[in-house]
């Protein structure tokens, strides 16, 4: 395994479009995403920048069609009922939360406001093995056949007790139930601490306390990111 390999060298990218109708602006929406570098393995650096700009063009296409006709028939809406129009706004990010030891963890957040209360919000992440550029799904970080759904929530569990002790509206009274039933393989990242499980807005808890991540340390999962493991 060549050093240069062992992370990669990241761009932040922007796109930010204001669209009208009427002369009115119906929705502003920005784009936020990485590209990636890798010096000498250029084949796993186009892999993952292939997947990144996938997920930004279905945000684009998204934004662009099918929220800006949602806009416009609210303008109309609100047109013939003589109430105020409120523009919408759509905002994808991504955030890298661990580039190192050959894997890169990166999430990103949609956020929509769409005229109501308030906007939402949902998380999705990706990680990846920088030495084939593969995703690494969370039951690669564990033994085959061991039941990691169960380890997990048990620790994901005794975590959320001590915190609604603390503070009790922090999550739906029957959060453990829900910890389980919303528990998503999909819904992880690496962080340089552990592995960060998280649940959406309203998964466990009120909009008021938002995304939940719940940290689960190396040494609990029994795995570590290093070089030789991304090479297995």
């Amino acid at each position: 395994m060549n050093s240069f390999n062992a992370c990669a060298c990241m761009k932040t990218c922007k796109i930010n479009r204001t669209l009208t109708y009427d002369n009115t602006t119906m929705l502003t929406f920005t784009i936020s995403y990485p590209k990636i570098y890798l010096q000498n393995n250029e084949p796993v650096q186009v892999s993952i920048n292939a997947q990144i700009q996938k997920q930004v063009n279905t945000f684009y296409q998204h934004a662009s069609g099918e929220l800006y006709q949602q806009a416009i028939a609210y303008y109309k809406d609100t047109l013939e009922q003589g109430f105020p129009f409120h523009p919408y706004d759509a905002v994808l990010k991504y955030e890298t939360t661990y580039n190192q030891n050959c894997y890169l963890s990166v999430y990103r957040e949609q956020y929509e406001y769409t005229g109501g209360a308030h906007g939402s919000t949902v998380r999705s992440s990706d990680t990846w093995n920088l030495s084939n550029g593969k995703n690494v799904p969370l039951s690669c970080l564990f033994p085959a056949g061991q039941d990691y759904c169960a380890l997990l929530t048990e620790q994901i569990i005794k975590q959320a007790d001590k915190q609604y002790q603390q503070n009790p509206g922090i999550y739906f009274e029957n959060y453990r139930e829900l910890i389980v039933k919303n528990f998503n393989k999909e819904s992880y990242y690496l962080t340089c601490c552990g592995v960060a499980i998280y649940y959406q807005q309203y998964d466990i808890a009120p909009y008021s306390t938002g995304i939940v991540v719940f940290i689960i340390p190396y040494a609990v999962v029994g795995w570590y990111p290093q070089c030789f493991h991304s090479m297995e």
